[in-house]
Formats: structure tokens, sequence, C-alpha cells
């Protein structure tokens, strides 16, 4: 199959919740009937899709490329001003940029005060960007915003910050979406690209894969946001947020044509698709062995709370209990799941405990004699003759 010409370097799956609406397997699925060579998954401050788009797209005869779209805390802002959280669009170009991919990501997470939003600051991104493309991000980026601002100088000392950062790897990203801001900022990105010697790249921000879905993607969005259609004062989908073909993005750039070129270049200097592993749970107790006498000591301490609770008391009404407490046990360990049984334990005590309603129980789980006496469930699987 001939390939189009055109790469979307910005595409957001449902993992990007209640913004992005299409599956990453559906990604992989539209970017083939388009005729595109590759197609980047860049979700905000996540990487979550990454493994099933991954292998999707290798399944499609589509190139992946894995990115995100992280935000960033502006840096060197006024005494007294609060420093604004700008994006950039990042991309893995083999095993070492997913690697930082994978720790700014974290980070954004996990390092920053519970109080904020996800975030990095460019401190974080010190030592932390080989391996990696950048793309300017839009009216989303601080570049386009400070340029819309004509806060020339500032924007160009951000560029020239991010430069630093990622040599040889920065892309000035030009987007045509009826966007105020990025219509403000395009004559000055322009020049300053020009200026510096830095490539251009074209792009459009999806959210959906086909234009007909605009009128549902705005209604996900009032879903978001708490607020109606009918309501003037909201956020509102942009008509141009689909995966447009390349004949659309050839028509709507064709003053720029080394911006679409260089869509191209950006997928051939990425070469990495996410691995293919097993789920890594986190562990409670410190190893397998661990973990499994940690179960069956908590197990047995949850159904003697119970039984007492209820006033079952004597050996012989305990015993059917208990037999059946020991087979679970057994099969759990055998299977190898008693970390699962103490991590879904954990936030359900936890939940319990902020009150945050919990169900009673669903499915075969609640059949589990374990579950019960951990208080994952709240029904007597033998009362109620559950297997």
């Amino acid at each position: 199959m001939a390939h189009s010409g055109f790469v979307p370097l910005r595409v957001f799956s449902c993992f990007t919740m209640l913004e992005g609406a299409i599956e990453p397997k559906a990604i992989a699925k539209r970017a083939r009937e388009l005729g595109f060579p590759a197609v980047a998954l860049v979700d905000r401050n996540g990487l979550y899709a990454a493994m099933p788009f991954s292998e999707a797209c290798m399944k499609a005869g589509v190139q992946p490329i894995i990115g995100t779209l992280l935000a960033v805390k502006r840096p060197n802002v006024p005494d007294g001003v609060t420093a604004p959280i700008d994006w950039l669009a990042l991309y893995a170009q083999d095993q070492t940029g997913y690697e930082n991919l994978c720790n700014l990501v974290s980070m954004a997470h996990l390092d920053r005060p519970i109080e904020e939003d996800a975030h990095v600051t460019f401190e974080d991104l010190e030592g932390r960007t080989d391996g990696l493309i950048c793309l300017t991000a839009g009216a989303e980026g601080a570049l386009a915003r400070l340029y819309a601002e004509q806060q020339d100088a500032a924007a160009e000392d951000y560029a020239g910050l991010l430069a630093r950062l990622f040599p040889d790897r920065l892309y000035i990203e030009i987007i045509r979406r009826l966007d105020e801001v990025e219509g403000r900022a395009e004559p000055k990105l322009l020049e300053y690209a020009y200026a510096r010697d830095l490539p251009l790249v074209a792009s459009n921000p999806s959210s959906f894969a086909e234009e007909t879905f605009h009128e549902a993607h705005d209604a996900m969005l009032c879903i978001a946001n708490s607020s109606y259609i009918a309501s003037d004062d909201r956020p509102r989908s942009s008509p141009d947020a689909w995966m447009k073909p390349a004949n659309e993005m050839k028509s709507l750039f064709a003053d720029l044509p080394e911006a679409l070129a260089n869509t191209m270049v950006v997928a051939q200097r990425c070469a990495f698709a996410a691995p293919k592993r097993k789920p890594i749970l986190p562990s409670l107790a410190g190893d397998r062995e661990a973990e499994s006498a940690m179960l069956r000591e908590l197990s047995w301490q949850g159904l003697d709370a119970r039984l007492a609770k209820a006033g079952i008391t004597s050996a012989e009404d305990r015993k059917p209990y208990e037999d059946r407490l020991e087979f679970e046990l057994d099969v759990i360990i055998q299977m190898g799941f008693p970390g699962y049984f103490l991590i879904v334990a954990d936030f359900i005590q936890w939940a319990k405990g902020q009150g945050i309603p919990v169900g009673p129980g669903r499915g075969s789980g609640a059949g589990s004699v374990v579950a019960w006496a951990l208080t994952i469930t709240d029904l007597d699987p033998l009362a109620l003759g559950l297997l």
C-alpha cells in the first residue's frame, strides 16, 4: 500500500479520560484505512494505552510512535506570579527515550504537591530528555501562548531552554484549527523557526476518528465538565479534532510543505514500540512467599472477626467456613494470586475507611470466603449458598 506522505503526531486515545474518544486498536485501524505509514499516540500525562496501541499498530502494518502530552510548569516567571502549567508533546525515539517518558510521567503524578494538578518542572526535565523528540504543543504550549500575548522576549527565552534540553530534537509545531492563540502566534512561530533554523512540523490534535463524531464528542466534554449542551459558557469540542486524511492536511498546509514532510521525518526518527509484558503488581509483603503468609494470616484473622460478629462460635458451626477458607487459600496461592487479593483488600478497606460507598459484592467474587474474610465483600457465601 502506498503511504500518504503524512503522519498524525497528536492523537488522544480514550485513555485521556473524557477528552479522547478513540480506542487504541481503533487508532491503528483508522491509520491503516487512511494510508498513514505511522501514527503517534500522545495521551495527557500518561502512557496507559502504549502497549495495546503498539500491538494493534504492528498487527495493522502501521508504525507506532509512543509519546505523551506532558504538563510542565513554566519557568522564570516574575516574583508573585503563579507559574502556569503548559504542555509539551514528547516522543520516544528509542528505549532510553521510553524510559525517560516513563520516569517523567511518574514524576508528574507522584513528585508534585497533592493539591496541584499533575505536572513536572523544567528542573525535572534536566537529564531526562535523551532519546526524546519535542514538539511545542500549539496553543497548549508556552511558546505559542507567549507569542500570542506579545511576550516575544519571554517566548524566545523559553524556546532557548527547549533547544538546550532537546538539541536537534526540537520541532516548532504549527496547528491550523481556527484557534485564536495559534492564529495570533503562527507568524511569530514561523519567523522564529526560520531565524533559528528550527524545523517546522504540521499537526492536527485528534480526539476522535471521524468527522461525524464531533457532536458526540461535544456531549462527552459536557459530561467531563458537568455542563449542559445548551450552555454558552462551557468548553466545546473542536470540529477539527478528528483524524484528518492526508489530502486535507496537504490542502491546509499547501504553503508549508516542509511542515508536512517533517511529520515523516519525526516518524523515521522514532523506532520504538512499547514492550509486551505481564502486569507488574506492587507487593505488600516483599515476595510471593511472604504474600502467601500474609494472606493466610489476614484471612484467618478476618474470618474469626466475621464469625464472632455473626455469633458463629461453636467448632461444629465454624468447621464449614474453616474448611472452605483453607481450600480457597490453597487454590489462590497455587495460582499465584495472593498479592492480587491483598491489593484489592487494601484499597477496599481504605475506601470504606474514607466513607466511600463500596458494593457488597458481585460476580464470582461474592462466593469467596477469603474475600468475605478480608472485607472485600460483605456477603456470607455459605449462609447464602454461593459457590
